[in-house]
């Protein structure tokens, strides 16, 4: 039985920065613009805003497991998303799904998926213990090998990673090697905010 429709019934969709009734993140608290752009040393990443005020509130209710924000966060970021493209979420790890009850990402990323006309593929998994959240930027950086990644779901084909926030571009070139090791192409990344990232948008470099 699906009790999706009696949860938002009872709970129904609250915006996670302001608490009005209606939406994850009402239109009133959306990000104004056309997204940006950020070029890691091997990926190109777009993003819908930067990771400040509404934006912020909205990731950090995606983290503690809020579906109504999963869902507003995949409406907003589906117009990046190139119809007929693979979509490979980054995980977070097994203990934080258990505590959660969900994967935030890959719930945002199936919602834009379904959007856009793309599909979503869980090619990705990281190892326990191992989230960035936490960690100091020094500690991202020097970060490798976090990730494994399943050569059924990749192996020559060309895929678009897919997180919630950019702030060092270790996660996502840590994800991208694990893609290409395993057979996979991917030039591409797609994140709702972007962290730290030095000015102007349109043609920043993460390092």
């Amino acid at each position: 039985m699906d009790w999706r429709p009696l949860l938002d019934l009872v709970f129904p969709a609250q915006c996670a920065s302001c608490n009005a009734i209606g939406s994850g993140l009402c239109s009133a608290c959306r990000p104004n613009g056309n997204g940006l752009a950020v070029y890691l040393p091997s990926l190109r990443v777009a993003a819908v805003a930067p990771y400040e005020s509404t934006l912020r509130a909205a990731v950090l209710a995606l983290k503690d497991g809020r579906r109504d924000v999963a869902e507003a966060l995949g409406r907003m970021t589906a117009p990046f998303v190139t119809a007929g493209a693979i979509l490979v979420p980054v995980p977070t790890t097994a203990k934080r799904r258990r505590v959660r009850g969900l994967d935030g990402v890959a719930l945002v990323a199936r919602r834009a998926a379904a959007i856009a006309g793309a599909r979503v593929v869980l090619a990705l998994d990281q190892r326990s213990g191992d989230a960035q959240r936490g960690r100091s930027r020094a500690q991202r950086l020097a970060a490798r090998g976090r990730f494994t990644c399943n050569p059924a779901g990749v192996a020559g084909l060309r895929v678009t990673l897919f997180d919630d926030v950019c702030t060092t571009g270790s996660t996502l070139r840590d994800c991208a090697d694990a893609i290409r090791e395993a057979g996979g192409v991917v030039d591409d990344a797609i994140v709702v905010a972007v962290a730290n990232s030095p000015k102007p948008w349109s043609n920043s470099i993460v390092h």
